[in-house]
């Protein structure tokens, strides 16, 4: 199950990691493996609200629980019901740019994930998390204060995952996405374009083939 922010929901004409993903996977099995979630919408920016929109490709699985503008805060309280209703098996999880930006300090967002983890494995003891730190973005570039937030939330993520990672429920941190440039990986200086995309999909699939044998090295494909 995807969770996640903007960056993860995506907005109509974007493909989103998401998808990268899913699109990597079956290179690798040929399925049948499908994402989960209560939300299968995109956002549309010129509403300014979730809308649903067909897929380029009819047989994604485009469940998810990912909102813009959401972040731990908000997806803390909701995890638990989404896992239990969908039976997710494996939590991937792009938060904190929204929590730092306009809502808790790193500290309080740092608890966020640890109430997140917790509701998680309420609902399903033995479930898999991936969480990928925060990772670069225009805000952090141009405001010093918010880019020393960013740098102790990601620290304070590690100590979370180190701290609460057990063999019957394992928790991954993923890896910044390498060589991730905002001028170049972004359409606006914080979402994805295309290479971004594949960043961090490949994020998500390199902590998962390293760590669990799940799928294989990350290959962006040919778009």
């Amino acid at each position: 199950m995807p969770v996640g922010d903007s960056m993860t929901i995506g907005s109509a004409g974007e493909h989103t990691w998401r998808y990268r993903l899913w699109q990597h996977l079956c290179r690798t099995y040929g399925g049948p493996f499908t994402f989960v979630g209560p939300r299968e919408t995109l956002y549309d920016k010129t509403t300014e609200a979730p809308t649903s929109y067909e897929y380029a490709d009819p047989d994604f699985p485009r469940a998810h629980l990912a909102g813009w503008g959401e972040g731990w805060l908000h997806m803390a309280p909701l995890v638990g019901e989404a896992v239990r209703t969908y039976g997710a098996d494996v939590l991937l999880v792009s938060l904190g740019l929204i929590d730092l930006g306009f809502y808790t300090n790193a500290e309080q967002t740092a608890q966020n994930v640890r109430a997140f983890v917790a509701q998680a494995r309420e609902a399903a003891p033995r479930i898999r998390m991936v969480l990928l730190p925060v990772i670069p973005n225009i805000r952090a570039e141009v405001d010093a204060p918010f880019a020393e937030q960013v740098d102790r939330f990601n620290d304070l993520l590690a100590e979370a995952v180190a701290d609460l990672d057990e063999p019957r429920s394992p928790i991954l941190l993923a890896s910044p996405p390498e060589a991730y440039d905002i001028h170049v990986d972004t359409y606006d200086g914080t979402h994805p374009g295309v290479s971004g995309e594949h960043r961090i999909a490949g994020a998500f699939a390199g902590a998962m083939w390293e760590s669990w044998g799940i799928g294989q090295a990350y290959a962006a494909g040919t778009d």
